[in-house]
């Protein structure tokens, strides 16, 4: 007996044995892999684009080009002068004259002091390297031949700059104080306009989940308005409020609302119901055992709040903070509504790119914007990753006591600030009716012709329904598919992380940002996907990449709720996982999925920053009509056309409730047994 035992425990360790991997397994990692392979090329490659594009430099080297002059009977007598040595005796140019972008020119004629197109004088010019160019007028010389030009056509001669890789357009930015200034105004708006949005959705939160006052419905509704609008809709309704010509500017007591404040008061409004949803959220979990241990200890009402309430809602607050943080920094329309002369980086990358024709000192600013979003998303993230859980299985759901001092409290501060979302709405409205303000006060639907204003007229609006509900379908299909992959899939822990690292991106990247990005990337002629640029295509590609991150967290929340021994059953009985998923996984998930497809289509109604860059006259959106037509000097109009926005999405919104509670009624009858 003991020599058998020792004989056993002698013998060889045998091999690792690894399950082999089934149809299904195959089928889900293929479908990660193009799912992921997608958010590569739509969002990895395009910023990688931007970022070589930031270190792009053209300059005009003058030491590459050369000249000859004949006298006025044509002859040339073989003197040769390199265009250094021209500008070295004229100083014609300075050295940051001849630092430029991509598409940057230099006239030649500024080298010869005496020119006239007139003059029989002819010249000569070549490249000296090959890769020199110059232009005649149109037509392109790229090789070192001499080319023979009268007076009249040299004027026409413009040379061509050379492309070369470093940090100097970072440098120039860094010292060129406007553009510096821009990030100490984006960073004090954000940092202020933070702190006043969570401190008044903190009360209206606290108000509607640690209190009894009446109409909590009503005022939960009236806080989730301003999501339904573009960041663009404030900004117009503060300058009817408060502008050269508003109805309460004496209230400003002489400042001006075209700067800071205005930027402040809107970024409020719009984010408002960002701050309040998280807030609300951590508000709602509570244990009413800490409460009463409070009361025990005849802890006063103000220190039980520093004590249990703060540090029970300390990691929505700081979600909150960084949410809207990040919304404020990177909006791009409010800013350029209501800014005025006051700088922010959104704003700068619109006016590099559509002002000035600057791609690469835009790719500069976009990369600057990049690094405060990502700092506080990654904040953020950590943050979360360290919270725990609030409630435990003995804990007791906190019930608000009836106080009637408190209670009236909370029900007026409630009013004022659904008086201020209302107000807002009330005045866009109005503005859209007024004939002529403040001439005309008489009502009118003039303001509604969208045809006759700049704009796209109402082709823009349904453009906008349209990306809208392509959004909603494609974006959700793909973020609930990627998202089951990620969550239900069995090993492939490296790819898995992958991919959700990809789909964590994109909430980083501000929307002006991606949109630039989109431009080097799908705009280059050697990219095989150049088709779908100016498209339809590439608005919804852009828009479903920009919102994936929410839509992909909500799909993931909803399916680690469902327990693995679904697909173990499911193995068990030989039945594919794609029957799976579409008899099981995707019905008794559908409230989320009818969330991700309103959250797409509201944003996709709203957006403004992503898609600035990327519409073409044929793909005119409702959004960027509104900015067009302000713009244009029509605020009236692009009033008219924000509350149209407003209203398609409180409409997309009521269907979508009438919708789920027939859907879900049938499809979730097992919840009710």
């Amino acid at each position: 007996m003991t020599m058998a035992s020792s004989h056993t425990s002698e013998l060889p360790p045998g091999k690792d044995i690894k399950g082999k991997l089934s149809r299904d397994d195959l089928m889900m990692r293929g479908g990660m892999i193009i799912i992921a392979l997608y958010l590569v090329i739509t969002l990895a490659f395009p910023l990688f684009s931007m970022l070589s594009k930031s270190f792009s430099t053209y300059r005009f080297e003058l030491s590459q080009y050369e000249f000859q002059v004949s006298d006025e009977a044509g002859v040339f007598d073989g003197t040769v002068l390199t265009g250094a040595a021209l500008n070295a005796q004229t100083e014609a140019y300075a050295d940051s004259d001849l630092s430029t972008g991509a598409d940057g020119r230099l006239g030649v004629t500024a080298f010869f002091p005496e020119f006239s197109f007139r003059s029989p004088v002819m010249y000569q010019i070549r490249n000296v390297v090959e890769d020199g160019r110059f232009l005649v007028g149109s037509t392109l010389y790229d090789d070192t031949t001499w080319q023979t030009l009268d007076s009249n056509t040299f004027r026409r001669v413009q040379l061509r700059p050379t492309k070369s890789t470093g940090v100097d357009n970072f440098v120039s930015y860094f010292s060129t104080p406007a553009l510096f200034n821009s990030i100490k105004n984006s960073l004090w708006i954000a940092v202020l306009s933070t702190v006043v949005t969570v401190s008044l959705a903190f009360w209206f939160a606290y108000a509607l989940n640690r209190s009894c006052m009446r109409f909590k419905g009503f005022f939960r509704l009236i806080a989730m308005a301003p999501i339904l609008v573009p960041s663009l809709l404030p900004g117009i309704a503060l300058v009817y409020l408060f502008g050269n010509q508003g109805m309460i500017k004496e209230l400003l007591f002489g400042a001006s609302i075209y700067g800071p404040i205005g930027i402040v008061i809107g970024s409020v409004f719009f984010t408002f119901p960002h701050a309040f949803i998280i807030i609300s959220a951590a508000l709602a979990i509570s244990d009413a055992r800490l409460y009463e241990a409070a009361t025990s200890l005849r802890a006063t009402p103000w220190r039980t709040f520093w004590t249990v309430t703060v540090p029970g809602v300390r990691y929505g607050l700081i979600s909150a903070a960084f949410v809207v943080f990040n919304l404020v920094i990177t909006d791009f329309g409010l800013p350029k509504v209501i800014g005025g002369q006051f700088n922010v980086l959104a704003v700068d990358i619109y006016k590099q790119v559509i002002g000035q024709q600057n791609f690469e000192m835009g790719a500069v600013v976009s990369v600057v914007l990049v690094v405060p979003a990502i700092l506080a998303f990654a904040i953020d993230r950590m943050v979360q990753s360290k919270q725990v859980a609030l409630l435990s299985a003995r804990s007791v759901p906190y019930q608000p006591t009836p106080n009637a001092v408190a209670d009236r409290g909370f029900l007026i501060y409630c009013s004022l600030v659904a008086l201020f979302i209302v107000g807002m709405l009330a005045v866009c409205q109005f503005a859209a009716l007024v004939k002529f303000w403040p001439y005309d006060l008489s009502l009118s639907l003039n303001n509604y012709q969208f045809d006759k204003m700049d704009g796209g007229g109402w082709a823009s609006y349904f453009n906008s329904i349209k990306l809208a509900l392509l959004t909603a379908i494609c974006g959700t299909s793909v973020v609930f598919f990627g998202a089951y992959l990620v969550e239900k899939s069995n090993g492939f822990g490296a790819g898995r992380a992958v991919f959700q690292m990809f789909a964590m991106l994109p909430m980083a990247i501000p929307g002006m940002v991606l949109g630039l990005a989109y431009i080097f990337f799908f705009n280059n002629p050697d990219n095989p996907l150049n088709a779908i640029y100016g498209t339809m295509t590439i608005l919804v590609i852009c828009t479903v990449t920009h919102f994936y991150t929410v839509s992909h967290l909500t799909a993931m929340t909803s399916l680690k709720q469902m327990d693995r021994e679904f697909e173990a059953v499911s193995a068990s009985l030989k039945q594919p996982t794609l029957k799976l998923f579409a008899r099981v996984t995707v019905p008794v998930s559908l409230p989320t999925v009818l969330d991700i497809s309103i959250y797409l289509f509201v944003n996709a109604m709203t957006t403004v920053s992503a898609v600035v860059f990327l519409y073409s006259p044929k793909t005119t959106l409702a959004s960027i009509a509104v900015l067009n037509m302000d713009d244009a000097g029509d605020i009236a109009p692009a009033a008219a056309m924000g509350m149209m926005i407003f209203y398609t999405n409180a409409a997309a919104r009521i269907i979508h409730l009438i919708a789920s509670r027939g859907i879900l009624r049938r499809t979730q009858a097992w919840r009710t047994r």
